[in-house]
Formats: structure tokens, sequence, C-alpha cells
């Protein structure tokens, strides 16, 4: 316990380092463990995505194997160059002969990139700005998001329209891996089982996401009379204070989506059926 008597004064500066001059902080916790965890599991997460949108190949669990999976890098699979069973069937993209998940990523990243909480994440994990709280910034000024690029931070909620839509197509693809044709037509398999929980997981994702909040309980000077709109305000606000651990959640689900359906169609397994 501190007491007055053994209390160490700390001078202030106006100006100077918070901290003071000589030390960035004068915590005596572990600080740098949160954004030392962000920094490893961010990098693991860019790099093993990076592989497998340009790998280009095993993303497709198709009927020769008695299933439809699709890995969710690659859908919808709209490019002429997508394989046999995953390629879209109303639309076609025939000028794209590149990785199909490309223009899929376009989607669902910039959601990731502009959420309150990544922004906090990466914000103090990357650019130690600050790293923590009552920690030194690594920087000597702060412009904010006012410049470019990070003003396009503020284009949060338009994305998040955007990847809700992946949010549907998702879910369509989750419902279609019930498929289990050449035995029986519908079942469950660990795949179907994973591809649901990779939309659920991305649903609540987006559904927590402040955004979200806000199209439900944002604007409204009263909510007595928007009875409908307070309703969802009222569902989604404790979804909002979880937002954090589903952001992480959904994440890593969505990595293991991928690294499951590849390794199935790689022929490192078969995906068991389990009714």
């Amino acid at each position: 316990m501190t007491t007055v008597e053994n209390a160490v004064a700390t001078p202030v500066r106006i100006g100077g380092v918070r901290g003071g001059p000589d030390a960035p902080t004068l915590r005596t916790d572990r600080w740098w463990v949160g954004p030392a965890i962000t920094v490893t599991v961010l990098v693991a997460f860019v790099a093993y995505t990076t592989w497998a949108i340009f790998v280009n190949r095993d993303y497709y669990v198709g009927a020769a194997a008695h299933r439809d999976l699709i890995s969710p890098f690659y859908s919808p699979c709209i490019m002429a160059s997508c394989v046999a069973g995953a390629k879209g069937t109303f639309f076609v993209i025939n000028w794209w002969h590149i990785t199909p998940a490309l223009i899929v990523l376009a989607g669902p990243l910039p959601f990731r990139l502009t959420c309150y909480y990544y922004r906090r994440a990466y914000y103090r994990s990357f650019w130690l700005s600050p790293p923590a709280c009552a920690v030194a910034d690594a920087h000597r000024r702060y412009s904010g998001e006012t410049r470019f690029p990070l003003i396009l931070q503020n284009a949060h909620r338009y994305f998040f329209y955007l990847a809700a839509i992946f949010n549907v197509i998702l879910t369509i693809d989750a419902v279609v891996a019930f498929r289990l044709p050449g035995q029986g037509g519908i079942g469950v398999s660990v795949g179907t089982i994973v591809l649901v929980v990779n939309a659920a997981s991305l649903w609540l994702y987006s559904l927590s996401c402040h955004a979200a909040r806000h199209l439900c309980g944002g604007q409204l000077r009263s909510f007595s009379k928007s009875r409908v709109r307070y309703r969802l305000w009222r569902l989604l606000s404790p979804l909002n204070a979880r937002h954090m651990q589903i952001a992480w959640f959904s994440l890593i689900v969505v990595a293991l989506a991928d690294l499951y359906v590849r390794l199935v169609a790689s022929g490192a397994f078969h995906d068991p059926k389990l009714f």
C-alpha cells in the first residue's frame, strides 16, 4: 500500500515526455506484453493470408470428394480462373486471371482495417502511438486522422455495408456446405461445422461493431419514437461490449476455416461426415 510517507514525487514538466525526461513511463508492470502479443498475432495472420491468397490452389472441395466446401478467402469465386464447381454461375469476370482472392479481399479487408478496435490495436502495437496507457508516444507530433491516408478511417461505417454483403455470401456457403453429393444429398460434416462457425463469427463481429450499433441507435433524439431501432440497439449493445474478444475470435476462425478447406482439398485428410 502506498502512503504519503513513502510516495515518490513526480516533477511536472509542461511539454515534456510523459513519465519524466529520462523514462517513457513510470509504470512498473509488464505493459508491453499486450502490444507484443498483438504484433505477433497480426503478423502471423498477414503472413498466412498473403500466402493463402497468392498460392491460388486448394481452396475448393467439390463433388469428387462428396463435399461442397469453399475457402472464405476465395468466395465468391467469380473469376474465369476459378476451379470447376467453385466458379460463379450468374456472373463471371473473364478478364481477371490473377488469384481470385485479391478481389474477394477488397470486401472485408477495408472493414477490418478501419475497425475502431483494430485501429487501437495496430496504432499501439506497430506505431507505438501510444503503446499503452501512461506510456510516452513514440511520435513527437500527433495529427489524428485528419490527413491522408488515415482520413480514410472515417469511411468505416460505409465499409460496414460492404462487409455485410460478404457475410451474406459466406452464410450461403455455410448452407451449401450441408450438401454431401454422393452421400445422401444432405448431411453434416466437420467442414460444414467449420463454415457455419465462420459465418456466425463474422456476423457477430459485424453486428458487435460500433457502426452497427450507431446504425440502430445513432442520430435519434428520442428512443420512444422509434421502438424497433431502440430494441435493436438494446440487442446489439451487449455484443458491442464484447467487440474486442469477438474481433480476435473471428479473425482466427476465418484463417482456420481457410486452412481446414485447404488441407481437405490438398488431400491431407478427408472431411469426416458426422451424420
